[in-house]
């Protein structure tokens, strides 16, 4: 056998040759594979990008008599050798990557690496595995785009949005691009790049603050596995990769161990990026073609090689009968099983191992087979895991806020600095969490000390906006769970449920008048209604007066009893109603629920508030309960809050019950690996009865005194009096009125007697 390896000036022996000589003097020092037969080789070396070096260099290998030429690696070298292998002839084995052509007749080559298109699969369902919505696909050669074109076609059959990036082809310098990707906040990224320059990408990464576990990296290279990852095993990032070496298997791992011990005890060479007497995946396939070969030609016991010349164009006459027994051929080798497709010469039905780097080094988490396809057990593996692993001995930054009881300043004589500057019930909350899952933080307060809400732009700020810019890693504050911030954070399950109510100031108890019973009309209806009194009384006493049942007068009588007392019920019922209401109130609130809201009640208490938005709105709690205890306003704030604060100024209380219910819940980054264990810890916290004692602890203060009876009192005469006073100057009236009328008809009637008395006189007279 021949083989032909590139190499540049000053650089040492590149692995592929070194495997080759590896393969030859095993299969010959081992002779069960082939018990009769030496196997010899041939051996040139030629510059990288010379094609006309490796055409010439072929054709004096074939001269020799060869039963199948290995090599070159460079795609534009390989086009050429292959041809003349195809034209001669003899079996052309490659073990590097080569894009077929579609024009591409020659049948004499086999190729072992995995086919590009079942590559390109293999990614693609490792994306929808993670269900990723974004992908940005960073590439270092334009063959990049045809290994990843299944990816690349992804969006128009899938839900996922792709950004296409190129390593800068003229520097190894990628800060500039991954200064762009960090801002863009592009955490899924593929990297499609030989070993080398993924070694440098990953330093580079480190160095810009983009190895945590926010990001997940995927390199399609083939030898992750042999790269020394040690500086990145601790700082959590998600990197994945694929391994073709099926070092599970005993065999495969003696021969690493042989190959490991023979490159150990070399003569020093360059440091490379490479583990210490790591195999690349390219020296495993040239380690397989050989046995492939070997396995082939033992099968083929009576062929015979012969010289050929490429000036002739005389084909070797077994090379029909060689090529298919390779075809034909099965070895289980370092990349597993090895099948060729007997049409186009590539490999078939192979596994990919799915590796992860955890903080052991990297370790296998399932297997890509190109008929079954994905199988990953990592999820499975997370789950009978405990919850604390990912999270101990990490620290982790907490944004917070300062309210009153949640986050507080700690008072005292001695200067605290760092975390024992504040207490409350946050933090009580992040002791307990940080119990559970082993982690150690530091708290900061947010920097413009918001919650965090959407401008007209888009943009967020407070805490929110810190969670989305990955300046901290959890926000324990009371930051309430909504549909908003849920699109751009993650939250855990509320730690504490709650609504919003109003809080009011206590009525002063000073007594109303007892003419207040005039409060609900106003003194033009009162005018109104003493006018339709009077022309109702007029037009009775005319219909009565044409009436000769006197029992009318007396049902007329009952009847404006009953209307007199139907009237001051009713008045006195919305007199308590108005009572309760005399004053003009204000409202303040998270302005979403109002805006949002389709309730006619809180529409219109929107549409009041937005129109006096000078007056009606205040800029945070502090300002609205000052406004409550000094003016005549109601403040629509949170009921946890209300109650911390009436417990501690009894002149406030709660007006009504709640107008909706949400929950705080613990605010992380989206996709934060750290959410769900969060949830568990919170979970915890609540069979145990830690949370309701922690809101104890911090609710609880002097108390206030409990009102005597939580009855309604009965009305007293303050309250009613003025109706008796009112009935009164009716009753004082009507003697002055029936008395005036008394005198006048007495006076009338003595009128008329004197009139009769006159005419009886005269009449007698006369």
């Amino acid at each position: 056998v021949s083989g032909i390896f590139e190499t540049l000036e000053n650089e040492p022996i590149r692995m592929e040759e070194l495997a080759f000589k590896f393969a030859v003097t095993n299969i010959n020092r081992n002779r069960t594979l082939m018990p009769n037969t030496t196997l010899t080789y041939d051996i040139q070396r030629i510059n990288l990008f010379d094609s006309f070096e490796a055409s010439r260099r072929a054709c004096d290998q074939l001269a020799l008599g060869v039963a199948a030429v290995f090599g070159p690696s460079h795609s534009s070298s390989v086009s050429a050798v292959q041809s003349i292998c195809n034209a001669l002839e003899v079996p052309h084995i490659q073990t590097r990557w080569k894009h077929p052509s579609v024009d591409n007749k020659d049948s004499f080559y086999i190729n072992l690496y995995p086919d590009y298109a079942s590559i390109s699969r293999a990614v693609l369902d490792i994306v929808q595995f993670y269900k990723w919505k974004a992908v940005t696909v960073v590439y270092e050669d334009a063959t990049g785009l045809i290994r990843l074109q299944e990816l690349i076609k992804a969006p128009s059959r899938y839900s996922i949005k792709i950004k296409i990036r190129q390593l800068p082809t003229g520097s190894k310098d990628a800060r500039p691009l991954l200064k762009e990707m960090k801002k863009g906040k592009e955490f899924c990224v593929i990297f499609d790049c030989s070993y080398q320059t993924a070694a440098d990408v990953l330093k580079q990464l480190l160095s810009m603050g983009m190895m945590t576990e926010y990001y997940h990296f995927f390199f399609t290279t083939l030898d992750l596995y042999a790269l020394d990852l040690e500086p990145y095993r601790y700082s959590g990032v998600n990197m994945t990769g694929f391994r073709l070496l099926n070092i599970d298997n005993p065999h495969v791992a003696s021969v690493m161990e042989k190959w490991s011990m023979e490159r150990l005890q070399a003569p020093p060479k360059p440091e490379t990026v490479l583990l210490d007497g790591m195999m690349t995946t390219e020296a495993a396939l040239m380690y397989d073609a050989v046995y492939l070969v070997a396995a082939a030609s033992q099968r083929a016991s009576q062929i015979t090689v012969s010289s050929l010349q490429c000036h002739r164009h005389k084909p070797w006459r077994f090379g029909s009968r060689f090529i298919s027994m390779f075809k034909e051929a099965q070895w289980n080798g370092l990349t597993g099983q090895i099948i060729i497709n007997k049409t186009d010469g590539l490999r078939k039905d192979f596994d990919l191992d799915i590796i992860s780097l955890k903080e052991d080094g990297m370790e296998k988490i399932g297997v890509w087979n190109s008929n079954t396809g994905l199988n990953l057990t990592d999820s499975n593996k997370d789950k009978n895991t405990n919850v604390t692993d990912s999270m101990a001995n990490r620290t982790l930054i907490v944004t917070t806020i300062l309210e009153n009881p949640y986050v507080m300043y700690k008072k005292s004589d001695k200067p605290l600095y760092g975390n024992d500057r504040f207490e409350g019930y946050c933090l009580d909350l992040l002791k307990e969490l940080s119990n559970i899952l082993g982690f150690s933080y530091e708290v900061k307060l947010v920097s413009d000390g918001k919650y965090g809400a959407q401008n007209d732009k888009g943009e967020w700020n407070g805490m929110v906006r810190e969670l989305i810019d990955h300046v901290a890693d959890l926000a324990v504050a009371p930051l309430t769970i909504t549909y908003v911030r849920e699109k751009v954070i993650d939250f855990s399950k509320p730690f504490m449920t709650l609504g919003i109510s109003i809080l009011y100031h206590k009525p002063n108890g000073t007594n109303p008048g007892v003419f207040s019973f005039l409060n609900p009309l106003s003194p033009d209806i009162w005018m109104y209604v003493l006018l339709a009194c009077l022309g109702v009384s007029c037009v009775l006493f005319v219909i009565i007066g044409f009436s000769s049942s006197s029992w009318n007068r007396f049902m007329l009588l009952l009847c404006l009893v009953g209307l007199l007392l139907i009237s001051s019920s009713a008045l006195h019922s919305r007199y308590i109603c108005v009572e309760n209401r005399t004053h003009e109130l204000y409202y303040n609130t998270i302005i979403h629920l109002l805006q949002k809201s389709k309730i006619s009640t809180y529409e219109k208490m929107w549409a009041f508030m937005s129109s006096r938005k000078n007056t009606a709105l205040v800029k945070n709690n502090r300002e609205g309960i000052q406004r409550v205890m000094t003016t005549d306003y109601a403040l629509l704030m949170e009921s946890t809050s209300i109650e911390y604060i009436s417990q501690r100024n009894c002149n406030l209380t709660q007006i009504g019950g709640l107008i909706d219910s949400k929950g705080y819940g613990v605010g992380t980054p989206i996709g934060s690996p750290y959410r769900d264990k969060v949830t568990i810890a919170i979970l915890q916290l609540q069979e145990e009865g830690k949370l309701h004692m922690m809101k104890e602890k911090w609710w609880r203060g002097n108390g206030c005194p409990e009102e005597d009876s939580k009855e309604a009192s009965a009305l007293g005469v303050e309250n009613i009096g003025g109706i008796f006073i009112v009935l009164a100057a009716g009753l004082v009236l009507s003697v002055f009125v029936a008395i005036g009328e008394f005198i006048y008809r007495s006076r009338k009637n003595l009128d008329i007697e004197e009139v009769s008395v006159g005419q009886c006189e005269w009449h007698n007279k006369y």
